[in-house]
C-alpha cells in the first residue's frame, strides 16, 4: 500500500492529509491549524511566513502520527497553496524579510491603476490577467519601493521571492537532495499554475516574461523560482533533515498547484467545459478550456490549469470572488452575531427570506466580474424588522449570487449551456446554501464524497508523478459524488431575487474612492 501526503496551505490555515491508493483519506490521517490574520492598516492583509512553516511541520507530524502509517510507505508529497500571496526571504538564514503580503491585500490599488492605464492590454494578452492588487506582481513592486536595499539583495542572490508554494517547497527541501537549483540550499521552484497568477508569467511560452519584469519595476529574474510542471516525474527535490525528522523518511516532493487549479484537478475536471466552484475564504470558479487559451472580454481570468510535461499546459478560465468563508468569519469575529460557523444554517432557515436585505461581500474589494478594488462591503435593505437571522441569510445568499455572476459570463463566452456545477470547500457543509445555489443557478449542484478536493488534487498530481496512479484516466475513475441538489425555485422568483442583487452591487462599487481618507488610500 502506498500513500501520498498532501499539504494544503490556505488563507486561514494549513492542512495535511494522507490519501491511500483508492483516493480515500486514511483513517485519522489529517490535521489542521489556523494562523493569525494580520491587518496593519485598513485594506492591508499579511501573514507570518514562519508561523505558516511551523504549522506545516505540526500538521504533517500530527497526521502521520495519528494515522500510524509507516512513513516509508509515503511515496510523494504534493503541495497546494493560497495563490498570489508573496514571500521574500533570506536563503542563507531562512528568515523572511517581510510578512507575507496576502492575495486579499489592497494596498497596491494605486500601482494597479498605473499598470492598467499604461500596460493593461499587454498584461492581459501575455498573462491572461487583469491588472489588480490581487496578483503578486504589484505586491513585489510595493516591496521594492518600500524596503530599502531589497533590490540589491535580490540581484545578488541574497534574497528570494516566491508564492507560498515556493516558500513551503524551499523549506521542505532545505538541505536535502535537491534536484532543482541546489545552489539555493532548498529547491526554489514553482509550478506553471502558480506562476500564472503572478502577472509576470507568459502563459504561451510558459516562462517569466522579460518585458513584464522590466515594466514591473525591473524585478530581478534571478530572485524568482524556476517554473516547472504541476506533476513532475523528475520531482522538485527530497525533503531535507528538518522535514525528514518530522516525517520519518526521505520523501520526494513531486506535485504542486495553486489551490483552485488543484481543486478542479481533484474534481476530475479533465474534460473541456467541466466547471467547479470552491468555497473557502473566497469563491473560485474554474472552467477547463483544454489546450486552448480563451481570453475573456467580460472580467474573467485566463489561467494555467495544470501541466504534466515541460513546455505544455492545460488552461482554464476563472472567476474569483474574494469573500466567502471570510464573510462568515466576519459574522463571527467582526459582528459577533454567531459564535461558531455551524450556527449560520439554523439562523438562515429560521427566516423565510431576507426581508429585502442584501449583503455585498466587498470586504476587500470585488473580484470577477467587476474587478473593483474600491468597492466595499454593503448591507442594504435594513428596516426596524431586520434581525440577525436576516443578515446571516443574506450573507449565505450572497455566495450564490456571486457564483451566478461568474457562471453567467462563462456560459456567454464559452457558448456552452452548463448543466451542472461541482462544488467543494468547507462552506459546502451548508445544506441551506447548496440548495439555494441550485435554485438561483437553475442547475444541478454536485458535492463529492471527498470535499477536500484541493488536497486531493495535490495528492493526485504528486501520485501520478510518483507512479502511484498511472495516468489521468485512472484518477478520473476515483471521483465519487455524495449528493446532488436540484433546483426547486420558480424561474420568476429566481430572476426577481437576482435583479435585486445586481441593484445592491451597483451601490457598493467605488465606495473607497468616495471616502479614500477612511481606508488610508490617500497615504503612501
Amino acid at each position: 500500500m502506498g500513500y501520498v501526503l498532501a499539504i494544503d496551505q490556505g488563507t486561514t490555515g494549513t492542512r495535511a492529509i494522507l490519501f491511500d491508493e483508492e483516493a480515500y483519506i486514511v483513517k485519522h490521517g489529517w490535521s489542521y491549524r489556523e494562523h493569525k490574520q494580520l491587518y496593519p492598516r485598513p485594506g492591508w492583509v499579511e501573514h507570518d511566513p514562519l508561523e505558516i512553516w511551523e504549522n506545516v511541520k505540526a500538521v504533517i507530524k500530527e497526521a502521520i502520527e495519528k494515522s500510524r502509517v509507516n512513513p516509508r510507505d509515503i511515496v510523494a508529497i504534493g503541495v497546494t497553496n493560497q495563490r498570489e500571496t508573496i514571500v521574500v526571504w533570506d536563503p542563507r538564514t531562512g528568515e523572511p524579510l517581510y510578512n507575507a503580503i496576502v492575495w486579499q491585500d489592497r494596498r497596491t490599488a494605486p500601482i494597479s491603476d498605473e499598470l492598467k492605464k499604461e500596460y493593461g492590454s499587454v498584461i492581459h494578452e501575455r498573462t491572461g490577467l487583469i491588472p489588480d492588487p490581487y496578483f503578486s506582481a504589484t505586491k513585489i513592486m510595493w516591496l521594492l519601493r518600500n524596503k530599502p536595499g531589497l533590490r540589491e539583495r535580490l540581484e545578488r542572490g541574497e534574497a528570494l521571492l516566491g508564492t507560498i508554494d515556493s516558500w513551503i517547497i524551499w523549506r521542505l527541501t532545505r538541505g536535502g537532495r535537491s534536484i532543482a537549483t541546489p545552489e539555493k540550499d532548498g529547491s526554489h521552484v514553482t509550478d506553471y499554475s502558480n506562476a500564472s497568477r503572478t502577472m509576470l508569467f507568459n502563459i504561451r511560452t510558459l516562462d517569466w516574461d522579460e518585458e513584464l519584469l522590466e515594466i514591473m519595476d525591473r524585478i530581478p529574474r534571478v530572485s524568482l523560482p524556476e517554473p516547472r510542471p504541476s506533476s513532475d516525474k523528475g520531482c522538485y527535490g527530497y525533503v531535507g533533515p528538518e522535514a525528514a525528522r518530522i516525517i520519518g523518511a526521505e520523501v520526494p516532493v513531486c506535485g504542486d498547484a495553486g489551490d483552485q487549479q488543484a481543486a478542479l484537478f481533484g474534481q476530475a475536471g479533465f474534460r473541456a467545459g467541466a466547471v467547479k466552484a470552491t468555497y473557502g475564504t473566497g469563491t473560485f470558479i474554474l472552467m477547463n478550456t483544454g489546450d486552448d487559451i480563451v481570453y475573456s472580454k467580460e472580467g474573467l481570468l485566463t489561467t494555467v490549469f495544470y501541466s504534466v510535461r515541460r513546455g505544455e499546459a492545460q488552461y482554464a478560465i476563472e472567476g474569483s470572488v474574494f469573500a466567502t468563508g471570510a464573510a462568515i468569519q466576519w459574522l463571527r469575529d467582526g459582528l459577533k452575531i454567531i459564535e461558531v460557523p455551524g450556527e449560520v444554517d439554523p439562523l438562515a432557515e429560521a427566516a423565510k427570506d431576507t426581508g429585502g436585505v442584501y449583503f455585498v461581500p466587498a470586504l476587500t474589494g470585488l473580484g470577477a466580474p467587476y474587478w473593483d478594488p474600491y468597492a466595499r462591503g454593503l448591507v442594504i435593505g435594513i428596516t426596524r424588522a431586520t434581525e440577525r437571522r436576516h443578515i446571516v441569510r443574506a450573507v449565505l445568499e450572497s455566495i450564490a449570487y456571486t457564483t451566478r455572476d461568474v457562471l453567467e459570463i462563462m456560459k456567454f463566452e464559452s457558448g456552452l449551456e452548463l448543466s451542472r456545477l461541482r462544488v467543494d470547500g468547507g462552506v459546502t457543509k451548508s445544506e441551506f446554501l447548496m440548495q439555494f445555489l441550485a435554485d438561483i443557478l437553475g442547475m444541478e449542484v454536485q458535492r463529492p464524497v471527498i470535499r477536500e478536493t484541493t488536497s486531493l488534487g495535490a495528492a493526485f498530481l504528486a501520485g501520478i508523478a510518483a507512479g502511484l496512479w498511472k495516468n489521468i484516466s485512472e484518477v478520473e475513475k476515483l471521483w465519487r459524488v455524495e449528493k446532488t441538489y436540484k433546483p426547486r425555485m420558480p424561474q420568476e422568483i429566481r430572476e426577481k431575487l437576482y435583479k435585486g442583487w445586481k441593484a445592491a452591487v451597483k451601490r457598493a462599487l467605488g465606495w473607497a474612492r468616495e471616502v479614500s481618507w477612511a481606508y488610508g488610500l490617500d497615504k503612501d
